[in-house]
């Protein structure tokens, strides 16, 4: 099965910038779309960005022109490149990996942008 692990959350200011990473262990990325969502406290899971397997990407309006979703399949990992972050940007990030036969999701990565 699967495993996904976050990493790079931290705490920024606003206007600032991180690099989350989703990397893959036993096994890997082959064939799936990988997306990211956030939850903020008290409210729902919502979706941010997705790859596709060609490397197609989509993304939440909040956040298309300053986030970018890119995938290394080589190294099994993701990233999501946040930039001109906002203080609504402060949540806990998952990623999530999709293909026929996986729903697999990493334990999350906590971002917290202060004003």
């Amino acid at each position: 099965q699967v495993q996904l692990v976050e990493s790079g959350g931290g705490l920024v200011q606003a206007g600032g910038s991180l690099r989350l990473s989703c990397a893959a262990s036993r096994g890997s990325f082959s064939g799936a779309a990988v997306g990211w969502h956030r939850q903020a406290p008290g409210k729902q899971r919502e979706f941010v960005a997705t790859i596709g397997r060609d490397s197609s990407t989509y993304y939440a309006g909040s956040v298309k022109g300053r986030f970018t979703i890119s995938r290394d399949n080589a190294k099994n990992t993701v990233y999501l490149q946040m930039n001109t972050l906002k203080p609504e940007d402060t949540a806990v990030y998952y990623c999530n990996a999709v293909r026929l036969g996986l729903d697999a999701w990493g334990q999350g990565t906590q971002v917290t942008v202060s004003s």
